[in-house]
């Protein structure tokens, strides 16, 4: 067997594991399972870390099982949170659980048909028909009350720690109905490990803890181990996985494939050394080339170029990514050339978060004059005496072309037939959409 641990260690995704788990992974193929709650219809980066771990538990020749959480979604996680979630009703909740699934198919075949081929599982299928006085005396009786409130989620949260205003019993029992899902899915598929972020760990252990207690008396039955990953963070300290924009999603409708390729592309040389460890499958010999490649001339940012390559193709696919380079090199290209060639939907995703503006074709029938579509119609400067001055110091550019007051803009100078990209310096740009 490969060993998966060392293969984690080195790339930074190993935090810690319960004793044992290292010898059980190389002892023989092991089925692992995961669990994500669905409190969107999408997964973003952030939990893109739990699902390279299936996909590398999948490379070593374990068994991989996805957890998609329909019943745990429905109590809400209280692990890093101060306060409690608001509840999703249920026509959410089947909508969110069916978009996370069609993610979690584009990075695990759950059609495959070998030996040991990912499953991918709902909890809401075990748990719909569990009555609480069942679930109160099959599995409550089995985990103490002080057991569940050792735990660091319980303890934040009940102590008052960051301005929490407590725990509602809803909450407090998600820690056993996420170790019901242990014991189940080791009933049923044998599962002998659970993985996830560090900040899992007391959810984790709890399900490790019931699935002993539930087989005590029978030595092979109550095998059950734990792993979990670091959470990842930025250089500075600051949270992975937030744009400007927001999360930085996996689907191109809430994401972009440009901004996907950019958040990435724009990595600081630290982060990029670390994430491209975490985020590919490069082995440690290309990898190591690449960061000593770098070294030499940090300006090329070889490291980051790849990174957005590997991880983009990943996510999306190749002929997205060329869409993104070709994105990219006309944003950055000192000519209109390239912007030309980009569609509407792909010019918006480049200028996406510049302030725009909409004039009529009209405005362009007898020719707008520079300082009308700089100021009177568009707003992007205060006002005429602005835009003159900004003029005459031959600080605007018009389509990537420098020019004066005298210039009448007409259609001759729309882009794709209805845009007008507008320029002050080097960095602040302005589009105007004609209708």
């Amino acid at each position: 067997m490969k060993n998966l641990v060392e293969e984690l260690r080195w790339r930074g995704l190993f935090h810690d594991m319960m004793p044992g788990t290292e010898e059980q992974l190389l002892k023989e193929a092991t089925t692992a399972y995961i669990g994500f709650d669905p409190t969107a219809d999408s997964l973003h980066i952030g939990s893109l870390v739990q699902i390279i771990l299936l996909m590398h538990l999948r490379k070593s020749g374990h068994k991989a099982i996805a957890l998609v959480g329909g019943a745990t979604g429905m109590i809400g996680d209280p692990s890093g949170k101060s306060n409690e979630r608001n509840l999703l009703d249920e026509a959410t909740l089947n909508h969110n659980v069916e978009g996370i699934k069609n993610v979690l198919s584009r990075f695990l075949d759950f059609d495959a048909k070998d030996e040991n081929a990912p499953i991918l599982v709902n909890n809401y299928d075990w748990m719909k028909d569990f009555s609480f006085i069942d679930f109160a005396r099959d599995i409550g009786k089995r985990i103490t009350v002080n057991y569940m409130m050792s735990k660091d989620s319980v303890k934040k949260r009940l102590s008052g720690e960051e301005g929490s205003e407590g725990m509602s019993f809803t909450e407090f029992t998600y820690q056993l109905i996420q170790g019901y899902d242990f014991y189940h899915l080791n009933k049923h598929y044998n599962c002998l490990l659970q993985m996830g972020g560090s900040d899992q760990w007391g959810n984790i252990t709890t399900g490790t803890e019931l699935v002993r207690r539930m087989n005590v008396g029978n030595d092979e039955k109550s095998k059950a181990y734990a792993l979990t990953t670091p959470l990842i963070t930025k250089a500075d300290g600051s949270k992975f996985g937030k744009s400007e924009g927001g999360n930085v999603w996996l689907d191109a409708d809430k994401t972009s494939v440009y901004k996907f390729y950019q958040f990435w592309l724009n990595s600081t040389d630290v982060d990029a050394e670390k994430y491209i460890k975490i985020f590919t499958f490069l082995d440690k010999e290309t990898i190591e080339k690449l960061i000593a490649e770098h070294n030499e001339a940090p300006h090329l940012r070889v490291l980051q170029k790849r990174l957005a390559e590997e991880i983009t193709v990943m996510v999306h696919s190749a002929a997205d990514l060329e869409n993104a380079i070709a994105a990219s090199n006309a944003f950055f290209s000192p000519t209109m050339d390239e912007l030309k060639k980009l569609d509407e939907k792909t010019f918006l995703e480049v200028f996406d978060g510049v302030p725009q503006a909409e004039i009529s074709t009209e405005d362009l029938n007898a020719g707008l004059d520079m300082i009308a579509a700089l100021a009177a119609k568009t707003n992007f400067l205060a006002s005429n005496s602005d835009a003159r001055r900004e003029l005459k110091q031959n600080s605007i550019s018009l389509n990537k072309v420098k020019v004066g007051e005298d210039k009448i803009i007409t259609k001759e100078d729309l882009i794709n037939n209805q845009f007008l990209l507008l320029q002050k310096g080097k960095k602040n740009y302005y589009v105007i959409k004609v209708k």
